[in-house]
């Protein structure tokens, strides 16, 4: 008998059942089966079923005589289940890699529940993906099992079959069956969880949810929407004959107000000339099930209202109403910003016709996202070796926290903005500042950039134009030409600036001044940040920061972090931070840290003992450390990051560490200690004296002295024999034990280059 049966009723989805399918039977738990119904679908369903059938024993085709529709299609399939849990998937949507792995550890962990909840990502046919955003409904937090009255929150939940794990033998014992029609799933949901004696949660994605341009029940116009009402005379029938459930009517009133009004207001459901029905209808069902004793929020009242009263006709007056009075305010809202900005520019043609000031600077990093990164770090050594040039920083107000005592804290888009520079003498930024910048005379423009490049930059990506995003190369060059010095790390650094950003700036090989706090940060200071990240002592952190993929429009971790936790033990916690361009969805909890949002990329370098990451310039920056690093770069990932951004030289070829080329091989060089023997030292030795020749800790002095203070001599670099980098703190502890940790099936070869 197998632990799971996941039944996938399947009804003109012949484009999208492959996938699902396969996203079922490529789960790392095997141990299931499919139950496979084809609801007499007049496409290629039922062949593409018998097709899987034939491949694999563990899908049960089930071709059913007649169109029946969803629901019972999944009480045929139900009927022919063997497994101890029950899952419903439907043949659009997917199940997410190793989902079944976690919901059955999740049932393990909380004594086999009734039903487990599991939260799920709509996936929108334009590409983009969304967590549910009542996921904090789902928190793992607090006793579990537990009953629907200790988390009535769990009703907020959208109300479907698929985002739940049932035993069978509770839906065997309660007779619970799905009705037809539209909506079905409230008729199922709710009798679920209000009966269930124990009750779960699993704070993961286990399902994504593709929400189709054409062809789903929500898009389609039809009288069949009024099902609706069927559907919540079943759920209040049920409720009548179980009186120790009626302490949910209240809360259910309620709820199948808000759905009848959500099936009325969203606009491609009810065909023309039905609203008013629907609403007569609305309103004899209010009545009917009235309930007082839950509270509406002030958003809803009026929608309930107009329910409880029926009134069409000034519903839609109401609705024209407000959205009239929505188009009047956007338009007074854009004539209120054109003359805003027409005032601004004003405001900085005057600033721009008095003095400059020689005692000011201002900063900027990543366009307006916080103090930080190689203008953090210059901005701290202007007031330690000018002071007499006072700083200002340019932060968007949700990233204000994050500017230290000092600095004058600068809204962009402001009128001190905008004075600011037009009269700053010192302007400095790692991208550019706005391109309505006028470069004055006498004003000194400081880029930092931020980063060793390895992918292409600049006027490299002409040659990559789904990197290049429609980039405007000549406003590229007239940013540059505002440029008065760019910084660079090593020699590579230098030529590749030259050839992707041409221009007449000097360059300023001093090292990356965001790097020096690898060098003066002491073992306390590591302590610290570790504590503070809620890092377990005795532990190895790894952090995890692959780079974006342009070619990739949803943003996922390369890797199943979960999983490769799971099979390194519990020696072993990952930082992971996706990166800033456009974050992925991450795992959040257990010994998986999301630090995606931590605004100091170098506080995570300090607090972690090594690095996995795949083309991130983060590597350069890393190496001063003198930690371990892990390259993981599959093959197929590498030559589509090739083709669409290009990189200036193979990574393989001249690595800081090991190079993994899967999962397996990134698990193995963990377990067999080769992250941190003697040849990954020899290739980050080798690897440090080609790209960390200038980072000894004095990078952002030098910068000052030079641009500021116009000293000539400059303090010698320190060779990279005699730095002391900041110690990591738990790289001692991991020991290889390769009897206590899983290993990968198969042989494993893991690539290295000297």
């Amino acid at each position: 008998m197998p632990r799971f049966s996941v039944i996938v009723p399947a009804y003109k989805v012949q484009a999208y059942l492959h996938e699902c399918l396969a996203s079922v039977l490529s789960q790392s738990y095997a141990d299931l089966e499919v139950i496979a119904v084809d609801d007499r679908s007049p496409d290629a369903c039922g062949e593409i079923i018998d097709e899987f059938a034939g491949r694999d024993p563990r899908v049960r085709p089930l071709h059913l005589p007649e169109n029946v529709g969803l629901g019972p299609a999944r009480n045929a399939g139900l009927a022919q289940a063997t497994g101890d849990y029950v899952l419903f998937l439907d043949s659009d949507d997917t199940l997410v890699p190793d989902a079944l792995q976690a919901i059955a550890d999740r049932l393990k962990e909380t004594g086999e529940p009734d039903v487990l909840v599991y939260d799920y990502a709509v996936t929108r046919w334009t590409g983009e993906t969304e967590r549910d955003k009542f996921a904090a409904q789902l928190g793992e937090q607090g006793p579990a099992p537990f009953r629907l009255e200790d988390r009535p929150g769990l009703l907020r939940v959208l109300m479907v079959a698929w985002n739940k794990a049932y035993r069978r033998d509770f839906l065997t014992r309660t007779g619970l069956a799905f009705p037809p029609g539209f909506y079905e799933d409230a008729a199922w949901t709710y009798p679920a969880l209000m009966t269930a004696d124990s009750l779960a949660t699993l704070d993961r994605v286990c399902v994504h949810y593709r929400q189709r341009r054409r062809g789903s029940i929500l898009s389609t116009t039809s009288r069949r929407h009024f099902d609706v009402f069927d559907q919540y005379d079943r759920v209040f029938a049920f409720l009548d004959e179980r009186p120790e459930l009626a302490r949910w009517r209240a809360v259910l009133f309620r709820r199948m107000v808000d759905h009848l009004t959500t099936v009325f207001t969203r606009p491609g459901r009810l065909p023309r000339g039905t609203r008013a029905e629907f609403l007569r209808r609305a309103r004899a069902h209010y009545r009917r099930y009235r309930t007082p004793g839950a509270p509406v929020p002030p958003r809803s009242r009026v929608r309930h209202a107009l329910v409880r009263l029926g009134l069409h006709r000034t519903y839609r007056a109401l609705l024209a109403a407000v959205a009239l009075h929505h188009r009047a305010l956007e338009l007074a809202a854009a004539l209120t910003r054109a003359l805003r900005a027409g005032l601004l520019q004003a405001h900085y043609r005057i600033q721009l016709r008095l003095p400059l000031r020689a005692d000011r600077a201002v900063f900027a990093a990543y366009w307006g996202r916080g103090h930080g990164c190689n203008p953090g770090a210059l901005e701290a050594a202007f007031r330690a070796h000018a002071p007499q040039v006072r700083t200002a920083w340019i932060a968007r107000p949700e990233h204000r926290h994050t500017i230290p005592p000092g600095p004058r804290p600068l809204r962009p888009g402001t009128a001190a903005y905008w004075t600011a520079l037009a009269r700053s003498k010192y302007l400095v930024n790692n991208v550019n500042f706005d391109r309505r910048l006028v470069k004055r005379p006498g004003q000194v423009f400081v880029q930092t950039q931020h980063g060793t490049p390895l992918k292409h930059m600049g006027l490299d990506l002409r040659e990559h134009p789904a990197a290049a995003r429609g980039m405007d190369f000549e406003e590229l060059l007239r940013g540059v030409d505002k440029w008065d010095y760019l910084l660079s790390a090593n020699r590579h650094t230098t030529l590749t600036w030259e050839r992707a950003y041409p221009g007449g700036y000097t360059t300023l090989e001093y090292g990356y001044p965001r790097n020096d706090v690898f060098q003066q940060a002491t073992a306390a200071d590591v302590a610290r940040l570790r504590d503070a990240l809620g890092i377990p002592r005795d532990t190895v952190a790894v952090l995890y920061a692959p780079t974006h993929r342009d070619h990739l429009r949803t943003q996922r971790p390369p890797l199943d972090l979960e999983r490769v936790l799971r099979r390194l033990g519990p020696r072993f916690v990952l930082l992971a931070r996706a990166h800033y361009g456009q974050p992925a969805a991450l795992p959040r909890g257990g010994r998986v840290l999301d630090v995606t949002d931590h605004p100091s990329v170098e506080s995570l370098c300090l607090a972690s003992d090594a690095l996995v990451t795949d083309y991130s310039s983060i590597m350069f920056d890393y190496a001063n450390l003198d930690r371990p690093i892990v390259v993981h770069a599959a093959d197929d990932d590498r030559a589509a990051y090739e083709a669409v951004r290009g990189t200036y030289f193979d990574l393989r070829t001249f690595p800081p560490g090991p190079v993994a080329r899967s999962e397996d091989e990134l698990v193995d060089v963990f377990t067999t200690g080769q992250w941190r023997d003697s040849r990954s030292a020899r290739l980050r030795a080798a690897f440090r004296e080609r790209f960390c020749p200038y980072d000894d800790g004095r990078a952002a002095e030098r910068v000052v002295r030079h641009v500021v203070l116009g000293e000539t001599d400059q303090p010698p670099v320190v060779p990279l024999a005699e730095r002391r980098p900041a110690p990591s703190s738990g790289t001692a502890l991991a020991r290889p034990s390769l009897t206590t940790v899983p290993q990968p099936s198969g042989p494993v070869t893991v690539t290295e280059h000297r």
